[in-house]
């Protein structure tokens, strides 16, 4: 993970700063307790484009699991199927 290293006593004392370079270079920032990483922040746009790609990437997951499974046709066979019907009736 790219970002910023910042100690722990500077999001107490420079909170406003660090808030600042957060959403400003879109970068998160890792505050470390004794030389460790121990939290990561990061603005509020990243946190949640963050969390919508995941809502994405399980749903995704999903429907890749579905197809698998035999619970869902894959979308070539739902447009096949789509195709066949449509001329089906202008036969008609």
């Amino acid at each position: 993970m790219e970002g910023y290293i910042r100690p722990s006593s500077d999001l107490r004392n420079h909170y406003k700063e660090i808030s600042r370079q957060c959403r400003e270079t879109r970068e998160p920032v890792i505050i470390t307790v004794n030389g460790r990483g121990d939290t990561v922040v990061i603005g509020l746009q990243e946190y949640s484009q963050m969390k919508a790609e995941l809502e994405l990437l399980r749903t995704l997951a999903e429907a890749e699991e579905d197809v698998k499974n035999g619970r869902m046709s894959p979308i070539q066979d739902t447009f096949n199927d789509i195709r066949t019907s449509l001329i089906e009736r202008k036969s008609r």
